[in-house]
């Protein structure tokens, strides 16, 4: 066994709720312990200031056209997430040895290999008096990679340890429904041992498009546990309409980011008529994704475990099930892990690995070139 490391995961994810500050112990290979995790919301305020420069961004010319504005949120953002870290610390008293700084993304193109998350690894570094990793996704897009998804080299040391003590048996799937989700098939090691033989996709939206239609037709921020589409009708015309285009445009070799998709397409429709049809919308991909991984499987998937704040909206998860009956979706709660924190606990993860040069990224879970290591080490104090 290698040196353990602590280390601290900050991720601020496409919902833009807030952020997850997770501390963990690993070497970075195998080993893995979850030791504090909290949640810290953002203010109304933010959020807001978030929405309006991720929505004029629309092309990477327009990070110049706004860089004062993108500067100033830079700042705000990196307070914000410091203040939280120091927090952390405080409860833990954790002697941490790393950060892994995520930022919050505003803007994705691997097309165009331009990535862009707000935050500043230097100034948190000189903030906390820590060593920052940041900048994940760079250097797979530098080597020809969707620089996404990067959680799949964690998932699959998590559905390890499940399976250690629950004995399911793989194939195992870890599904996560964030913003947009994202699906990683899982090796065993025992049998395998091959970390490029996890094969990971981005496989559609997951809560952009309920979230962004609840909070542009009410006052809430989210459909809670479904219950506004639950209460409507899925107006079938113009769902088949909206599978149709974007069926025709999609496959699993490139990564999503949330301006892939719209909620045009229910414009019109009651508020509750329209969640329900972009839910069912959100469900069909989510369910065409893992069927996608399912025929890769041999054997058959045994189980589909769900993270990330989506796995809460029941109604959803019921037509993900309704779509492909044949796969058994549990959130991975049941397995003694909080899937509310799978992100942040695996950008630690990840800023041990970085730290130590190991691969981050697979040609199998973001389509890079050859197993590329990932972000980049900071100490500014």
């Amino acid at each position: 066994m290698g040196k353990i490391f602590t280390a601290m995961g900050i991720m601020s994810g496409t919902s833009l709720d807030g952020v997850d500050v997770s501390i963990i112990e690993s070497d970075g290979k195998r080993e893995f312990l979850s030791v504090l995790d909290r949640y810290f919301e953002y203010d109304k305020e933010l959020i807001q200031q978030i929405l309006n420069i991720r929505e004029k961004i629309i092309n990477p010319e327009k990070l110049n056209t706004f860089s004062d504005e993108i500067k100033d949120l830079d700042r705000k953002i990196t307070l914000f997430q410091a203040d939280a870290a120091k927090e952390t610390l405080e409860i833990s008293k954790s002697s941490v040895d790393l950060i892994g700084f995520h930022g919050q993304t505003i803007f994705h193109d691997p097309k165009k290999k331009i990535t862009k998350q707000l935050g500043d690894g230097k100034l948190l570094s000189q903030i906390i008096k820590k060593k920052v990793v940041y900048n994940f996704r760079q250097n797979d897009l530098k080597n020809g990679g969707q620089g996404a998804p990067l959680a799949p080299i964690f998932h699959n040391v998590l559905a390890n340890q499940i399976n250690k003590k629950f004995n399911l048996g793989f194939p195992l799937d870890i599904l996560n429904i964030g913003g947009i989700s994202n699906i990683t098939s899982t090796v065993d090691w025992k049998k395998l041992g091959h970390t490029n033989e996890i094969y990971a996709f981005d496989i559609g939206p997951g809560n952009c498009l309920i979230d962004e239609w609840i909070r542009k037709n009410s006052k809430k921020k989210y459909d809670k546990e479904g219950l506004i589409a639950r209460s409507g009708i899925t107006d079938q015309l113009i769902l088949n309409q909206a599978l149709e285009n974007f069926t025709e445009n999609s496959n699993y070799n490139k990564s999503l980011d949330v301006k892939d998709f719209d909620i045009f397409f229910a414009k019109g429709l009651s508020l509750e008529n329209g969640a329900a049809t972009i839910t069912q919308f959100t469900a069909t991909l989510i369910a065409n994704g893992i069927h996608n991984v399912h025929k890769m499987s041999k054997p058959l998937i045994n189980k589909c475990l769900v993270c990330g704040g989506g796995r809460k909206n029941k109604f959803l998860l019921e037509n993900i099930k309704n779509n492909f009956q044949e796969i058994n979706i549990v959130p991975i709660d049941q397995y003694e892990i909080d899937g509310d924190f799978v992100e942040s606990q695996a950008f630690a993860y990840l800023a041990i690995r970085s730290f130590l040069e190991l691969p981050i990224s697979y040609p199998t879970t973001t389509g890079c070139k050859n197993p590329t290591t990932g972000g980049t080490v900071i100490k500014n104090f």
